[in-house]
């Protein structure tokens, strides 16, 4: 929400400053330099990137406005969610915690945080290291290396599409440029025009250069640190799972290991002990009830 306003006091005080100073001139030459300048930064993006890339820095501008993924009760459900699973694992073994990781669609424990269910990168990293501890009880390291590398992979991917972010920030004022070239060039056609359509001419090819650096420090550039920052925020998550079932696998108490997964929750998302302790009560109120039933 913040973004949003910083977005619309930036915009109102530039175009309606633009307005006031500029004219109908320059208002009339808006959309075509805008277009002009924005259409060829769509294609230096398409240009210096893969297509995934490309799409993932095109999307980071509704995700710097959107804010980060995960709240503080999506960090909850995951603790809750980590110590079902690690409870069952430690009562019944591995082999009682299979299904939910094989067919975690149709586990009760994944539909009870469907959030989590349908982020690929959770769900699929949680299942991933039951999986590993389950093969190899010998090396409990390996399922905490297995995690270090796809929270890499995850942040090497969503980086690049911060890097493209940066870089179009970067070429736009030359961008600006280039548009206000052609206006010139333009201009320069109609040099036998008056001073009146001469001037106007020449203030609509400058316009180009006032939106290439505006969109670059006023807009990409802001948007490209946001959306790095949300990178970092939505890559927490996945350390916390990293965290809690690092500490499983060296042999700690699912309760032990859960408190190490919520130290490293950020402390503005952190649930507080009693909180968690209340959703754990619960979760395995319905695991017996189920079971009863």
């Amino acid at each position: 929400m913040a973004q949003l306003a910083g977005l619309i006091l930036v915009f109102v005080l530039v175009f309606g400053g633009l307005f006031l100073t500029g004219g109908s001139g320059a208002m009339h030459a808006l959309p075509f330099e805008m277009a002009l300048i924005g259409g060829a930064a769509v294609g230096t993006v398409l240009i210096g990137n893969s297509l995934s890339v490309a799409r993932e820095a095109l999307g980071g501008f509704a995700k710097a406005f959107g804010g980060a993924k995960w709240r503080r009760d999506d960090y909850q459900d995951l603790l809750v969610l980590l110590g079902t699973l690690m409870r069952k694992a430690r009562q019944g073994g591995f082999v009682a915690i299979e299904a939910d990781i094989e067919t975690p669609e149709e586990s009760a424990a994944f539909e009870a945080v469907p959030r989590i269910l349908d982020d690929e990168g959770a769900s699929g990293m949680i299942c991933d290291a039951f999986r590993l501890m389950a093969l190899d009880l010998s090396d409990p390291a390996r399922a905490e290396q297995r995690m270090d590398q796809s929270i890499a992979a995850y942040l090497d991917q969503r980086m690049k599409a911060v890097g493209a972010l940066n870089t179009l920030a970067d070429a736009l004022p030359a961008l600006g440029i280039v548009a206000a070239v052609l206006g010139i060039i333009r201009t320069m056609g109609s040099i036998d025009q008056s001073p009146a359509v001469l001037g106007t001419m020449i203030g609509s090819a400058l316009l180009g250069t006032f939106l290439g650096v505006f969109l670059a420090y006023g807009l990409v550039g802001p948007v490209a640190a946001r959306f790095g920052q949300i990178v970092d925020e939505d890559a927490r998550f996945l350390d916390v799972i990293r965290s809690t079932l690092g500490a499983y696998s060296e042999g700690l108490a699912p309760g032990v290991a859960l408190e190490m997964g919520r130290a490293a929750i950020p402390p503005a998302l952190q649930p507080d002990t009693a909180t968690l302790e209340q959703a754990l009560s619960a979760s395995r109120f319905i695991a017996k009830s189920r079971t009863a039933a």
